[in-house]
């Protein structure tokens, strides 16, 4: 069975934004290392339309820093989901789904493969009580938003999820990268 992997960039106090910050190169670095055994992508509508096209774009133009191009040539080489009930269409690497993502991702992890990386925040509690992410890779960055879209709204979990923490990486930007798994 696949190995479901969520990764996401976090703020001290729990939110997450994509515009905290600008990561470093050892950041894009470590990111697009945890790409390495991925060969399939698991979005969300908006974290979807965040991230594409703009990597796929960055890959293509070779517009980015060293470090933005290698994580674009890779992060957008490999085949997407999209969990929407509004996108018409994506590109040829992606297929959309309409309903019940949890027993989609199930399927998937069911399938061969590597693993599967997911990032969406609105789908996150609703797959963790599905039991379908097997890991997380908390990317904590050095300031406190005080808004913004939380990790996890309260009561947004029937019960706790406990975690054994396997990997810290400490970053010169002051970034740190937590990795868990599922016990």
């Amino acid at each position: 069975m696949r190995t479901v992997s969520f990764t996401i960039n976090i703020s001290i106090d729990g939110y997450c934004d994509h515009t905290m910050s600008s990561p470093s190169e050892e950041l894009m670095d470590y990111f697009t290392g945890t790409l390495d055994n991925v060969d399939l992508l698991f979005f969300g509508r908006v974290m979807y339309q965040l991230m594409f096209p703009y990597w796929s774009d960055v890959a293509k133009d070779q517009s980015g820093t060293a470090a933005e191009n290698r994580f674009a040539q890779r992060f957008s080489a490999i085949d997407r989901v999209v969990v929407s009930r509004s996108l018409d269409s994506g590109d040829e690497k992606t297929r959309i789904i309409r309903s019940n993502p949890a027993a989609e991702l199930l399927k998937l992890k069911q399938q061969p493969g590597k693993k599967i990386s997911v990032d969406t925040v609105s789908l996150l509690p609703e797959l963790i009580a599905a039991g379908l992410i097997d890991e997380f890779n908390l990317v904590i960055h050095p300031v406190i938003m005080g808004k913004g879209r939380l990790l996890l709204d309260a009561g947004s979990l029937q019960d706790k999820l406990d975690l054994k923490l396997v990997n810290t990486i400490n970053f010169e930007s002051g970034c740190v990268a937590l990795h868990y798994l599922k016990q």
